[in-house]
């Protein structure tokens, strides 16, 4: 009997060592893999912008922002691209960003788990994955064939339809993390709920807000599909975004294809430009996030 018993908790032994070895293995195998897959994307991705930053500085010089886009063959700078970039992503935060805030504002406040409400957040997640070529040919049909022309009206309405779910997503969940304990306290003191929102909730969700809003600014400062739909672009320099306009990532399209070494050059300039606001506007989402947290 003794030594049955020694025979059966040997062999218990052995099979959880073997289990053990196992995942032991299973485990390093995974975290290899893993770290493997992560050393390959960030080769790519340093290799991406290790090429825009050397052909970036190599074009860079005073005339890029004192002097306009250059007809074929010439030499000449992107203010009126760099401005109607600029344009456009205002005019498309004033548009997009108000409607974003209220939208998730009813979300998290009023609909909360409402049937409607949750209608409202599966269309916004439709409308945060759609491709952005498909929002500017229904700008495209909705603005620029009723005017018969393009403008840069029609490109800020493209931006903000892409810049409104990104708004929403972050409005609603940033306020629904708000501890309730608020809301109870300030409606208990006989606030109203608007009055509540508006000094209570808003400025608890000041900081969660601005980090989405800053995300989104980052997401639209590079589309191009949309705009080719609706602003185009424009060799001289305007101020009416009632015409078409100028802009950076359309800039970057047409003179990258094209076979002028100038305009090559131009490109790799506003590819840069493009790449140090994103970076920029993205340190500065990723700052506001830890300082909340902290």
């Amino acid at each position: 009997m003794a030594i049955s018993s020694l025979r059966a908790g040997s062999s218990l032994r052995a099979r959880s060592s073997l289990r053990a070895r196992r995942r032991s293995a299973t485990s390093i195998t995974a975290l290899a893999l893993a770290t493997a897959a992560t050393i390959f994307g960030l080769f790519w991705l340093a290799w991406i912008l290790a090429t825009t930053f050397v052909n970036g500085f190599a074009a860079l010089s005073p005339k890029l922002f004192t002097e306009m886009t250059p007809a074929p063959g010439n030499q000449g700078g992107l203010l009126n691209a760099i401005y109607g970039s600029a344009a456009m992503m205002l005019a498309a935060v004033g548009l997009g960003a108000p409607i974003g805030i209220m939208a998730g504002t009813y979300l998290a406040e009023y609909g909360k788990l409402r049937p409607f409400a949750e209608l409202v957040r599966f269309i916004n997640d439709i409308l945060l994955s759609a491709p952005s070529i498909v929002i500017g040919l229904f700008v495209y049909v909705l603005i620029v064939q009723p005017t018969g022309h393009f403008s840069g009206w029609a490109g800020a309405v493209a931006l903000a339809f892409i810049l409104l779910p990104v708004v929403v997503r972050t409005t609603d969940e940033t306020m629904r993390l708000i501890p309730i304990s608020l809301r109870e306290a300030a409606l208990a003191l006989g606030a109203p709920q608007w009055r509540m929102i508006t000094q209570i909730l808003y400025p608890a969700a000041r900081t969660g807000m601005l980090t989405g809003l800053l995300l989104g600014v980052a997401r639209i400062s590079g589309e191009t599909a949309p705009l080719l739909f609706t602003a185009l672009n424009n060799q001289y320099w305007t101020s009416n975004l009632g015409e078409p306009m100028a802009n950076i990532p359309v800039v970057i399209f047409q003179y990258a294809l094209s076979p002028y070494d100038s305009w090559h050059t131009l490109a790799w300039a506003a590819a840069l430009l493009m790449t140090i606001f994103v970076l920029v506007v993205s340190v500065g989402a990723r700052f506001l996030i830890r300082s909340r947290t902290n």
